[in-house]
């Protein structure tokens, strides 16, 4: 029963994915094609989808194990049959192309998709593509002791200058009121910064 009941689901949602593809195509009419185009090469160029290249075969893993510990006499079946859906489905992996373009040609000019595919197939394109994520993580560790620096300067700074004040401070004068002895300085300068 619950395989039974794990392929009608998946038929469910392949419907419901058929149904979004079908309203998608509606709507990039508005959009030319050499605008289409541009979007494709654009995503081509700055690697747009590359993060969801393992999205089928990770289903197709996932499902393989779910059905396997809930059906284990069917093994092979399952293994065969998945593997063979799954083959077939990967043609729709162009569909995620198709909505990318999409996505892209809404939110640029086809100039501007233009000169983003000509930045990026560009050596500095193509080095900004690869070490990016690198300078990144570089300007994060960079900025987190810049951060905890100023903290503790301004710290030091703003504690200076109350100890400077507290210290400082005028003694209340009254007419019959013997003159206050002096008090020992205050400690006004706050903890370091960690």
């Amino acid at each position: 029963m619950h395989f039974a009941h794990r392929v009608r689901r998946v038929l469910a949602i392949l419907a419901a994915s058929a149904f979004v593809a079908t309203a998608s195509a509606a709507n990039a009419q508005e959009i030319s094609e050499t605008h289409l185009a541009s979007a494709r090469a654009a995503i081509d160029a700055i690697n747009a989808t590359d993060q969801f290249d393992m999205v089928i075969p990770q289903a197709t893993q996932a499902l393989m194990q779910e059905l396997i510990q809930q059906n284990p006499d069917l093994q092979d079946l399952v293994i065969s049959t998945v593997r063979e859906k799954a083959l077939a489905l990967s043609s729709r992996r162009g569909d995620l192309e198709k909505e990318a373009a999409l996505a892209y040609a809404r939110a640029f000019s086809q100039a501007e998709l233009d000169a983003i595919t000509a930045f990026y197939t560009s050596e500095p394109g193509k080095k900004l593509l690869s070490t990016g994520p690198i300078v990144a993580r570089e300007l994060v560790k960079a900025a987190e002791i810049w951060q905890r620096g100023v903290a503790r300067d301004l710290a030091v700074e703003v504690g200076k200058h109350l100890q400077q004040v507290v210290n400082v401070r005028p003694k209340p004068q009254a007419g019959n009121q013997a003159p206050a002895p002096d008090a020992a300085p205050v400690d006004v300068t706050p903890a370091p910064a960690q």
